[in-house]
């Protein structure tokens, strides 16, 4: 179960996301997807939604390496999350590595710590 001011952050941006979707601004729907994953990637059905959408945003700017990329995360993104094997902090595009651990945002950080299977996460990642 997500800490509620976690869903409410994770919320906010895939509804922003949605919103620069719906204005056909790829590229900041791209932007705010990648917050949102960072946001939901510990638990399994928000860290699919996220490859969802990046999918249909690399879907609209028909880029077949992104669609790809997102088909194999959709299905690897849920079983790692389910089994918490996912690389902390990684912003979930096709554009960079599915196993690559990255630096969180810092006001992501402070969200991410108040949920306690996110933070496990991060702390196992330092181990």
């Amino acid at each position: 179960m997500m800490h509620p001011q976690l869903r409410t952050a994770f919320e906010q941006e895939m509804l922003a996301a949605q919103a620069a979707y719906g204005r056909q601004d790829w590229r900041e729907a791209y932007r705010l997807l990648e917050r949102a994953h960072i946001l939901g990637q510990h638990h399994a059905l928000p860290h699919t939604r996220s490859h969802v959408w990046f999918l249909k945003v690399g879907w609209q700017r028909r880029d077949l390496w992104e669609i790809t990329g997102q088909l194999i995360r959709i299905i690897g993104g849920f079983v790692g999350s389910l089994l918490g094997k996912v690389p902390v902090g990684n912003s979930g595009g096709a554009d960079v590595s599915a196993f690559a651990e990255m630096p969180i945002p810092e006001d992501l950080r402070e969200i991410l710590i108040k949920d306690e299977r996110s933070w496990q996460g991060i702390v196992r990642a330092r181990e």
